[in-house]
């Protein structure tokens, strides 16, 4: 087994916020508390909430988890070898712990302090995506969630001082991976769900659902939302080993069903701060461009590989398993240096990717985040 860096490094974000602190003068570090996040969709985001339930998406064993710090490198539910983009954006606002999975028992405990993760691995903004896996939480049922989480606080905050606290809380949003991976999949029989053939289509019907959950947020009190696109599907190398690419090739089918969602979806997001604002603000974030330049220019991002799993063996071999890959106790690989890959399983980046990321949604110009980026979106005042 590799040993775990991470237990022995310094971390990288901790070092920035100390930089910061002495760049600043003491009254600007300390004039915005760090915001509660609020954070709802798949795999990418889930914090350990598909632990609670009877499902084939987990990742509650190792190596999951193996450079996740505060956990002594042991599995959390979380879907990569450390944190998630969400965890990482927690934290370098100021958090003092991150946001709890829902199911967890007693997450209500940070609700005003960090938050709640409702995020499920394999759930999509179609309630029936993921079925195949059995247990997980649609997006509309984590909104449902939350409305319960606001009658919770009500019981011990009035009307006002629960809505000023949702008006300074960011509400993460990371869905829709999962609806376009099954739109893209060869269907399966025993499922009986018929698949629509026209991508325009599909992808209208999926924006459409999303909007009408973030009405629904903004109903119940959210004002500042990260709404994230989806990465490129047609790199992860799930998708290429479905189409069987050549080495180094993304799909480029897969790509643009991708794209033409990504397009609409920043129409929406336009649209919503036309419409609700400025009361509420919307940023999308490109995590797409982001994650495509990391892939094309790997190298200058420190990455050795950024088409192969670091977790589950080498394309094209099948079926890309990440579990138990330690001490050879079964057929899956760890690779040697979790830091040199771009793809930590077959679907989900690495920490190390993820860091990246993150730190290009936080104080990236706007390429990465519209209309303004995520640390200036956690200290935004309404007109």
């Amino acid at each position: 087994m590799a040993p775990s860096r991470a237990l022995h490094r310094p971390s990288l974000l901790a070092t920035a916020a100390a930089l910061l602190l002495l760049i600043l003068p003491p009254s600007a570090a300390a004039a915005v508390p760090a915001p509660a996040l609020f954070i709802f969709g798949d795999s990418l985001v889930d914090a350990g909430n598909n632990d609670y339930l009877v499902t084939l998406s987990k990742a509650n064993g190792p190596p999951y988890g193996i450079d996740f710090e505060s956990s002594g490198g042991k599995p959390t539910g979380r879907f990569t070898n450390g944190m998630t983009i969400a965890d990482i954006m927690g934290e370098s606002l100021g958090q003092k712990s991150l946001a709890p999975p829902f199911l967890a028992p007693n997450s209500s405990a940070a609700i005003t302090s960090s938050g709640i993760n409702y995020g499920s691995g394999s759930s999509g903004i179609f309630d029936d995506t993921g079925s195949f896996y059995i247990g997980r939480i649609p997006l509309g049922q984590q909104v449902s969630y939350f409305a319960n989480t606001r009658s919770q606080m009500l019981e011990t905050m009035d009307e006002e001082a629960v809505a000023d606290f949702f008006s300074k809380a960011l509400f993460v949003i990371v869905a829709g991976s999962n609806d376009i991976l099954e739109f893209l999949s060869p269907s399966v029989p025993f499922l009986g769900r018929e698949k629509p053939d026209d991508p325009s289509h599909f992808q209208d019907a999926l924006v459409s659902n999303l909007t009408f959950y973030l009405k629904e947020l903004s109903e119940l009190g959210a004002r500042k939302f990260v709404v994230s696109d989806v990465g490129p599907l047609g790199c992860i190398p799930y998708v290429r080993a479905l189409e069987f690419m050549p080495a180094g090739q993304c799909s480029a089918p897969a790509n643009r069903v991708t794209e033409g969602y990504n397009r609409k979806l920043r129409r929406m997001v336009e649209k919503m701060n036309r419409e609700i604002g400025p009361e509420s603000k919307f940023v999308y974030t490109d995590t797409y461009r982001i994650v495509m330049a990391i892939i094309q220019n790997h190298r200058q991002y420190g990455f050795d590989d950024a088409m192969d799993p670091c977790c589950g063996g080498s394309f094209p071999l099948p079926p890309f398993l990440c579990i138990g890959a330690v001490a050879n106790r079964s057929s899956s690989t760890l690779c040697s240096d979790r830091s040199k890959y771009v793809f930590w399983d077959a679907f989900h980046p690495t920490e190390a990717a993820n860091l990246i990321v993150a730190g290009k949604l936080l104080d990236g110009d706007a390429a990465a985040a519209w209309p303004i980026n995520v640390r200036e979106l956690s200290q935004y005042e309404y007109k």
